[in-house]
């Protein structure tokens, strides 16, 4: 039997994950020097917006510790053969590389990290495809090279309402910022090679989502294509809800769905009126 770990970063609901028995590790958030918190179990995202748009300590994030991912790994070896750890990019934090630091720690383990090179949406798909491949009998060599198949035919693009948290995050310069901040720019954000690049812009929300959904349907023209499919928001469900309408409608051929709020960690990056799509097809082998 294969356990699935993962981070708090993958988008999937917390009654999905514990229906499924996947263990989840924490991301942490931090406000100031003294207070640090698990992201969904330690603060709410209720809770952390609020302190995001009012309070002017800028929270920071840091990557889950290689001794959680340690004691999961323990805990998984109690009932499962093979433990299989699926994390957010590497190149966006540090948990892929403690997972496999901790992986290294327990050499008499049979522990597989893989890198979703994504975060959010891209990363729960994965996550709950290698689900449904676990619970079907699957071995971690099988199931790995689905999740490869999809991972190189993720398409992510996202919107952000405001330059200002990227900027604040250490994530775009000043300059770029307040230009973006006076003409309204919105750009066009997507995941290449596991990093964060800007690959268009436009100067409204309504024009932005538009060209999300352009491009979603350039890069996967057939509309008969067997797909999963997510949406995401930060302070913005109304929005992401109208995306997720056109979404479906343009992919009718889905066979998954997942929708909600980014986590913490996430959000202290995007900043509130962040919303994003995306669509991967089904593997084929």
């Amino acid at each position: 039997m294969v356990k699935i770990i993962t981070d708090s970063t993958c988008a999937l609901s917390s009654e999905f994950l514990e229906e499924r028995d996947i263990d989840v590790v924490h991301l942490k958030v931090n406000f100031g020097e003294t207070e640090s918190y698990d992201e969904l179990t330690g603060i709410t995202n209720a809770e952390f917006y609020r302190r995001l748009t009012t309070e002017k300590v800028f929270p920071s994030t840091s990557q889950v510790p290689v001794g959680e991912f340690k004691v999961a790994y323990e805990r998984a070896a109690r009932a499962d053969d093979e433990i299989l750890v699926l994390t957010l990019s590497g190149k966006l934090s540090g948990t892929y590389g403690a997972a496999l630091t901790a992986a290294k720690m327990l050499p008499e383990l049979s522990i597989t990290v893989f890198d979703s090179l994504s975060v959010a949406l891209g990363l729960g798909l994965l996550v709950a495809t290698a689900s449904d491949m676990a619970r079907a009998g699957a071995s971690v060599a099988e199931i790995v090279p689905h999740l490869e198949q999809m991972r190189s035919n993720t398409h992510i693009y996202f919107i952000v309402d405001t330059l200002e948290y990227l900027h604040k995050g250490g994530r775009i310069g000043g300059a770029a910022a307040f230009f973006g901040g006076i003409l309204n720019i919105k750009p066009i954000l997507t995941f290449v090679d596991g990093e964060i690049e800007a690959i268009d812009k436009v100067r409204s929300k309504r024009k932005a989502v538009a060209r999300i959904l352009e491009l979603l349907t350039q890069a996967i023209p057939d509309p008969n294509q067997s797909v999963q499919v997510g949406v995401m928001h930060a302070v913005a469900e109304e929005d992401m809800l109208a995306l997720q309408e056109k979404l479906l409608a343009t992919f009718p051929n889905h066979t998954r769905v997942i929708a909600g709020e980014i986590s913490p960690v996430l959000g202290a990056h995007g900043g509130p009126g962040l919303i994003g799509a995306g669509v991967i097809p089904n593997p084929t082998n």
